[in-house]
């Protein structure tokens, strides 16, 4: 019977700096919705998540087993940072003219990925690896060719890549094998979610930048504060220790599968929720009182929608909560829209929050009732 390794005591401080310097590509991305307000700027937006996405969890799960406790370990992980700054930097024009250098950037990313695993001595997760590494380096191939080849070609080949890498992980057993450490794990999520939602924060103040700061700005600015918090209410109110708890309750190989649903699939709609809220929030509080165009009342709206949906589901998986209440209130954020519409990005964001709080709060009540009935 295969036996967990010593637990990792929490995430090192490199491993936060290669958060933040991931984090930058969130950033990028919430530019890029931003600037293409389109159908074909989302889907391009969720194109590159999707990859850059499932790297990502490749380096949570690789810091998981191999802990970059050395000098030749730390190095090579700094070499996989730079490739994420790299990448991060060409995606604004990654369906232009540098398509071909977010590729190459991929395929560094996916090489130092592969290399730093191969220092582990568990042979179990050699193994996994070794099925591993050739699937990411094709798909890599695959993204690299759709950088060079550009248009059409380019979004079906990106596609592809994106299809393969998330069905190899839910019907492929991509996560056969590999020994998830709770504590680490978990922490390391929550970091970059939380650190991406100081994206959110940052996009209140690019937007404001050119206004005089004036009552109403402020009061614009704390509104858009107040977003971010429900969301962060919403993601760390309890449930990551009650995720931690969870995963170590289960069987290392149901432990795995978890970890790969509720930390990959699901943080997926999480993170793009986190994005396009960004987008929306930055473009309401540079025009805090004016009515919003369509697509920025339903970035504002559905990046919240796809937020909740997530945590729910991710609640859900982990069986830390039916997620119920927040799925209610993910699919009640969509009737914010005619606010926006209507009548200003304030309107909407300051109904947004309301209808969160109400939510969370219920929940939080229910909660508390549920314990002292106990």
């Amino acid at each position: 019977m295969q036996s967990a390794p010593a637990e990792v005591a929490r995430v090192s401080t490199l491993e936060l700096f290669f958060d933040l310097v991931f984090v930058f590509t969130i950033t990028q991305l919430t530019t890029v919705l931003t600037n293409e307000d389109t159908w074909r700027g989302v889907l391009q937006v969720v194109l590159m998540l999707g990859v850059i996405w499932w790297m990502y969890g490749g380096y949570a799960w690789l810091t998981n087993a191999v802990a970059p406790d050395r000098a030749a370990r730390r190095l090579i992980l700094l070499a996989g940072m730079a490739s994420y700054l790299v990448l991060a930097l060409s995606i604004p024009k990654s369906f232009g003219d540098d398509g071909t250098a977010f590729g190459i950037a991929y395929a560094c990313i996916v090489a130092v990925h592969t290399i730093l695993f191969a220092g582990t001595t568990d042979e179990t997760v050699t193994r996994a690896v070794a099925r591993l590494a050739p699937f990411n380096a094709v798909t890599a191939g695959v993204v690299l060719a759709g950088g060079i080849a550009g248009g059409t070609a380019q979004y079906v080949l990106w596609a592809t890549a994106v299809v393969a890498e998330w069905g190899s992980g839910l019907v492929g057993g991509a996560s056969e094998g590999f020994v998830v450490q709770p504590a680490h794990f978990v922490e390391r999520h929550g970091l970059v979610v939380i650190v991406a939602l100081g994206e959110s924060v940052v996009a209140i103040g690019i937007g404001a930048s050119h206004l005089p700061l004036d009552l109403e700005l402020a009061a614009v600015a704390v509104l858009g504060l107040l977003l971010s918090a429900c969301l962060w209410w919403a993601y760390f109110s309890g449930d990551d220790a009650a995720a931690e708890r969870a995963l170590a309750r289960e069987p290392l190989a149901e432990r795995a599968w978890k970890s790969l649903l509720a930390f990959g699939v699901w943080h997926l709609p999480i993170l793009l929720g986190i994005i396009a809220m960004a987008a929306g929030i930055k473009n309401a509080v540079a025009h805090p009182f004016d009515e919003l165009h369509t697509a920025q009342a339903l970035f504002l709206a559905g990046g919240v929608t796809l937020f909740m949906l997530g945590d729910a589901m991710f609640r859900r998986t982990l069986d830390i909560g039916t997620g119920a209440v927040r799925a209610t209130a993910g699919i009640a954020a969509l009737a914010t829209i005619p606010l926006g519409l209507a009548l200003s990005g304030e309107a909407q964001i300051g109904a947004l929050v309301l209808v969160l709080a109400l939510a969370l709060g219920g929940e939080s009540s229910r909660g508390c009732a549920r314990s002292l009935g106990t």
